[in-house]
């Protein structure tokens, strides 16, 4: 019997006691019943403790028995700057954490005289199969992964204790670190490098297989820009002509010759053209006479962007010298004398 069921019985004896004894006194029980009161009072609490005490048992348990097991002891110890393998060669992620653990009893099993040393392997081989699988570059967002993997007890594989590691930082040497910037920089630049050269390309492609695939079509697009003005549209046929001969590399038709040699104005405006106007004119000519038809000035930036795409174009149809010429006249290097033109 408990210590509060012991008291819970002195005190019901003691009331019972109490009430009895003024019930007596109120009635004038005779004396035989107060024997009789006094013997129950001391019998019956008695014999309610030694039948709870025959139901427990025998032996009182002790203090020490109500403990179910032994506390168990949690040790750690310090892994710094360890070198862990990312899934790029040669980019090694620096590992450091707090490494804690405990012993598990484990009969017939070989002591372990260096715990630390087995919990940090096992820690270090639970973070090593994530860290090979992640690019170099993810440092911040494996550090994290690598917090809630790590953050459970788990065994080693002779199941002789229980590891775990917290306060984990995961970094990159700062070597490597430069160079992943300097990479990922010239993938940007390539990136943009490339989305202009297609659309130069793009660009190159209109001109040369729509725009200035002949005259009719030079015709139709210059119409267009000029806002369907039909007077300017055909007073400029001649200079569309030189225009698409250049871009094509090739003469101008006859049927257009008297419209070339029209804007030509060191040419007579009417008559059959002197022998110095049929001399054979390049397509830089040309491409001149249609800057200067445009009221493009020779410092103008644009006649050299022009006449770059024009090279271009030049040189897809393999007439290098021609591009080169274009260049030499238009866009010449920056430390190169000036050339003066061949009219």
């Amino acid at each position: 019997m408990t210590t509060a069921r012991k008291t819970t019985t002195v005190f019901l004896t003691v009331l019972c006691g109490l009430l009895s004894s003024i019930m007596g006194l109120t009635q004038r029980w005779p004396l035989w019943t107060w024997l009789t009161l006094g013997v129950l009072l001391v019998v019956v609490p008695a014999a309610a403790m030694w039948i709870a005490a025959r139901r427990r048992g025998p032996v009182p348990v002790s203090f020490e028995e109500n403990i179910t097991a032994a506390p168990i002891e949690r040790t750690a110890c310090q892994v710094s700057q360890v070198a862990l393998p990312s899934l790029w060669d040669d980019y090694d992620f620096v590992f450091s954490a707090t490494v804690r653990w405990y012993l598990v009893e484990s009969p017939g099993a070989v002591p372990v005289l260096n715990p630390a040393g087995l919990a940090a392997e096992t820690v270090l081989n639970r973070a090593r199969a994530i860290t090979e699988k992640r690019e170099p570059g993810q440092s911040s967002l494996v550090q994290h992964e690598l917090s809630g993997a790590l953050s459970r007890m788990f065994p080693d594989p002779a199941g002789q204790l229980q590891a775990m590691a917290e306060n984990i930082s995961l970094t990159l040497l700062p070597q490597d670190q430069e160079r992943l910037d300097r990479l990922a920089g010239v993938r940007k630049d390539k990136a943009v490098w490339e989305h202009q050269r297609t659309y130069e390309q793009s660009k190159r492609q209109y001109l040369g297989e729509d725009v200035l695939k002949d005259t009719g079509s030079a015709v139709v697009w210059w119409l267009a820009k000029n806002d369907e003005h039909v007077e300017k549209t055909v007073a400029d046929l001649g200079l569309l002509a030189q225009l698409t001969s250049a871009a094509n590399d090739t003469e101008v038709p006859e049927r257009l010759q008297k419209l070339v040699f029209q804007h030509d104005p060191d040419e007579p405006p009417a008559g059959e053209p002197t022998e110095a106007a049929t001399e054979h004119r390049t397509a830089a000519d040309h491409i001149k006479d249609f800057f200067d038809s445009m009221g493009l000035p020779d410092e103008d930036p644009r006649r050299a962007m022009l006449a770059r795409q024009i090279s271009d174009l030049v040189k897809e149809q393999n007439r290098y010298e021609t591009a080169e010429d274009l260049l030499r006249r238009f866009d010449p290097p920056a430390d190169a004398p000036p050339e003066s033109p061949l009219v």
